[in-house]
């Protein structure tokens, strides 16, 4: 099994959410429960930006800017480096927040959340149109977590932790259907994801200090491993998009390792898709 390299300090408390954007000068990630951006510079250094409560997930905006998710909502930014400017709360509950999402190949933004208890069912998996509709595409959801789209856009995947599974969506008319189990993650608990140029499936697997690859038929491929228990999520980037970003987190942790909290990278030989943005 390879072994991921370390490239920050420990720097975040609950590392998550790491995407790689040219319209923001390569990879960007949040360190969630502090409510901060987080920009690895091409000289290895990081900007922090503090948007509120909670940073959940970022995406770029195909007008150059950003959203990010917050604690009950989203709030866009005009410009990469700009300060977000918050919409309209989904919800009004305290005791649900945002979690993790992503787009969709039409633009749209998915948005999913969890209680911080992480009641059973106790939040939901929102779709936000480019014109700032909201819907719910899934209810009773417990922890929202990795979803990416397949190449062809026509797969959805989608992890809620606490189900031990990651699962498949057809798309249809834009809408997902037919959710089905497409990988069981053997007793560990799949948290981020992010899909390659030919389909496969990369997982971050919380609590095992490794992420997993599966090709588009769930056959195990490859299996990297981190020096932390808590892996929380990946993305392919670089100029190639062939860096394996991993993110880390000391959330709830009595006895953290020397390395939790900081960002991991490893050489993978299948490249990334770009980034989906949101076209709102």
């Amino acid at each position: 099994m390879r072994r991921a390299e370390q490239i920050t300090d420990p720097i975040t408390y609950h590392g998550e959410g790491p995407v790689w954007s040219p319209s923001w000068g390569g990879l960007r990630w949040v360190d969630m429960l502090a409510g901060d951006l987080l920009t690895l510079r091409s000289d290895g250094s990081v900007d922090r930006l503090h948007v509120g409560d909670v940073a959940a997930f970022v995406r770029p905006r195909s007008n150059g800017g950003y959203v990010v998710a917050v604690e009950r909502g989203i709030a866009l930014a005009d410009g990469p480096d700009d300060v977000p400017t918050p919409l309209e709360p989904l919800w009004d509950d305290p005791n649900v927040r945002m979690n993790e999402g992503g787009c969709d190949p039409h633009g749209n933004l998915y948005a999913g959340g969890m209680a911080y208890d992480q009641k059973p069912g106790g939040a939901g998996l929102y779709k936000i149109t480019p014109e700032g509709d909201v819907s719910v595409t899934l209810a009773q959801v417990t922890v929202s977590n990795g979803l990416d789209f397949s190449p062809e856009g026509d797969l959805a995947y989608y992890n809620d932790t606490a189900t031990g599974t990651t699962d498949v969506f057809d798309v249809v008319d834009g809408e997902l259907t037919n959710r089905r189990v497409f990988v069981s993650s053997d007793g560990t608990h799949p948290d981020g994801l992010t899909v390659d140029s030919v389909g496969n499936v990369w997982v971050a697997l919380n609590g095992a200090g490794r992420v997993r690859c599966y090709s588009p038929r769930g056959t195990f491929l490859e299996e990297i491993e981190v020096p932390v228990r808590l892996v929380t999520a990946v993305t392919l980037g670089g100029d190639d998009l062939c860096d394996l970003y991993i993110t880390t987190s000391k959330e709830n942790l009595d006895d953290p390792e020397p390395e939790a909290g900081a960002l991991f990278h490893a050489r993978v030989d299948v490249p990334g898709k770009p980034v989906l943005p949101y076209r709102g």
